[in-house]
């Protein structure tokens, strides 16, 4: 698969989300209709972008790999980590000025066929679909930046998570549908919980470096050590026999009931310097903060 293969590939994507039936309300109310004509409009600036980089993105495109050959490492989507994140907050302002890259990566995502992703190792197919998460989260919050949270997008019926901002296997979908779908459906693996980063304040932190498969294991041991860290969110209180914990692990208890037996056997080994042992200690849950995970302090008013 060629380079201009690969661009006409995304920009036909594109262009079917401009022509696709997007769900209005249920009674084709006014609002449904306005929801439906921000989504193609928000499609038809990606659309122009994806020209417009198109020739910025040529030195970066032409030195890949073809789909069968993916770039294992995720160099591109890596670079744009360590650019535009640090302490989990992402320089919104900055990535919206330059997009070229994350762009490149989101087309190189979408090139891949599910024959070739099939033939990955577990590990690959997990990283690819871990950042790619991720990185179409990043695209959706600069097509709507600046907001004060993800959840202003979208509508009542179709929010953040359901909108059609994935291009994977050549077909369009959703964030919701790479996290339920594919990820908790097809991999015995809970920690992704740890990594996939829905650009809020209360996920876990987003990492300054993409994941890749020769380091899966120690990245999401890592990124649950650190989010079992931030005590306004989980917490030890060995005094109280209580367990402050995310609502993270009451939305997602089943993933690591079925792993671990129960959320608390789960995560004991990275309780480092806590109490031992949580056994009988009760379970309450923080509250999550949904504010946009942006480095800067803008006020919003029209969100």
């Amino acid at each position: 698969m060629n380079n201009q293969i690969v661009r006409n590939q995304n920009l036909k994507l594109l262009a079917k989300d401009l022509t696709k039936d997007y769900p209005r309300s249920p009674r084709e109310t006014l609002a449904g209709y306005v929801i439906a004509a921000r989504m193609r409009l928000v499609a038809l600036r990606r659309l122009f972008v994806q020209i417009l980089v198109g020739v910025a993105l040529a030195p970066i495109v032409s030195a890949r790999a073809p789909a069968a050959q993916f770039d294992q490492s995720h160099a591109l989507f890596d670079k744009v980590l360590k650019s535009f994140v640090s302490d989990a907050r992402v320089n919104y302002t900055a990535l919206k000025a330059h997009p070229q890259e994350l762009e490149g990566y989101l087309a190189q995502v979408a090139a891949v066929s599910e024959s070739d992703f099939k033939g990955w190792s577990e590990k690959q197919q997990i990283a690819l679909l871990i950042n790619s998460y991720n990185a179409c989260t990043l695209r959706l919050i600069l097509d709507h930046y600046p907001l004060k949270s993800i959840k202003v997008i979208g509508s009542f019926f179709s929010g953040p998570w359901n909108q059609p901002v994935v291009h994977l296997f050549a077909e369009t979908t959703t964030l919701s549908a790479v996290e339920h779908k594919i990820l908790r459906k097809d991999y015995s693996e809970p920690r992704i919980h740890f990594a996939l980063v829905c650009a809020a304040k209360g996920c876990p932190p987003l990492r300054s470096e993409a994941y890749s498969a020769n380091r899966l294991d120690e990245q999401l041991h890592d990124q649950a050590k650190q989010f079992l860290a931030t005590p306004n969110q989980n917490r030890v209180e060995a005094s109280e026999r209580v367990v402050y914990l995310s609502p993270i692990f009451k939305w997602y208890a089943g993933d690591f009931e079925k792993k671990s037996g129960s959320v608390l056997a789960a995560l004991q080994t990275y309780w480092s310097g806590k109490a031992t042992s949580t056994d009988g200690f009760k379970i309450r849950y923080t509250d999550y903060d949904w504010t946009l995970n942006d480095q800067t302090h803008r006020v919003v008013t029209n969100h």
